[in-house]
């Protein structure tokens, strides 16, 4: 009996189910999520599912986050969808050298919430490690995202998968408009909201830095916006700062920098504008050394949102000096 798994015609033995499948492929069944003909088969369903002649499935897994919000203590934690987190910087799981890297930098930046892509299961070498096998997801959230989507179907269909591979209904949704900027399809973005929203996902949400549209996001139940800082990977900084502002200052739900970050500067700058959060992974990963980046990255993060609490001195025309001049020699 031929099948389609991955892309790729394979050749079973007739009345084989999909956890026959999975054992002769030497699949962990915890650690992955099914497809089939398009429509998710929920895992405790694999053992009863028999495969068919024709039959296309999808085999994916989480690449490169739970945490307790019992014992918080920090009394400038920020809150998404009636979750609570200490730290404010989120990270990605792309690009680093390995996944051993990948969680150490993770370690050093104090995030608490890690972005995850969904991709295909290796089937070919089932032993390559995961991400899970270094990044614990009862440590961590993990975010899934739509990382490399382009229409409203595939996001959804990818966070789908992503919900039955872990069980996770906060989700990140970016619907990208081309390949060369990867700015946001805000009219697809906007019309994947409206399905997910529909299916009882938490949507945090990758926009432009339009107030309008971030505005109408919102509006519709989103629980985060995320505008762009720069374009996705550049290392610009923040590009936009006025209109960074003016999303703050009319949203009723967190507003986290997403993309563009280059360096430490640029997440302080983010956090001083009175961002949330900052959400970031080439700046991490394609430094030089990504562990002390990390740490910078965290230290940055903490410090801007010191300073925005603090509340920056005015600026003036002319000099002010520092030292009083009454009993001046």
């Amino acid at each position: 009996m031929r099948i389609t798994v991955n892309g790729k015609e394979r050749d079973f033995d007739e009345g084989i189910t999909i956890l026959d499948l999975l054992s002769q492929m030497r699949l962990d069944s915890r650690k992955i999520a099914v497809e089939l003909n398009l429509e998710i088969v929920p895992r405790s369903a694999y053992h009863r599912t028999a495969l068919e002649y024709g039959d296309q499935i999808e085999i994916v897994h989480f690449i490169g986050g739970g945490a307790d919000t019992a014992s918080r203590r920090d009394e400038d934690s920020f809150t998404v969808a009636g979750r609570t987190f200490t730290s404010r910087l989120l990270v990605g799981t792309g690009k680093y050298k390995d996944y051993e890297q990948n969680a150490r930098a993770l370690e050093a930046s104090g995030a608490e919430i890690i972005t995850v892509a969904v991709r295909r299961v290796n089937l070919t070498d089932p032993d390559k490690p995961m991400l899970v096998d270094f990044i614990d997801p009862k440590k961590y959230t993990f975010l899934p995202n739509t990382a490399g989507c382009f229409t409203a179907e595939d996001a959804v269909r990818t966070l789908r998968l992503a919900r039955e591979a872990g069980g996770w209904d906060l989700v990140k949704l970016e619907v990208l408009g081309d390949q060369k900027t990867l700015y946001p399809d805000m009219p697809e973005t906007v019309r994947a909201a409206e399905m997910l929203l529909k299916e009882g996902f938490q949507v945090m949400v990758y926009c432009s830095d339009d107030p309008i549209q971030a505005k109408r996001l919102e509006e519709m139940g989103c629980c985060a916006i995320m505008p762009l800082g720069a374009p996705i990977g550049s290392g610009l900084g923040i590009q936009n700062p006025v209109n960074i502002r003016l999303i703050i200052e009319q949203a009723n739900v967190p507003v986290l920098v997403d993309a563009g970050v280059g360096t430490a500067s640029d997440a302080a700058i983010a956090m001083e504008l009175g961002c949330d959060g900052v959400l970031m992974n080439t700046a991490i990963a394609e430094a030089r050394d990504p562990i002390l980046m990390a740490r910078a990255m965290k230290a940055a993060v903490e410090a801007g949102r010191m300073a925005y609490l603090a509340g920056r001195m005015p600026k003036k025309k002319y000099a002010d000096p520092s030292s009083p001049l009454g009993g001046l020699i």
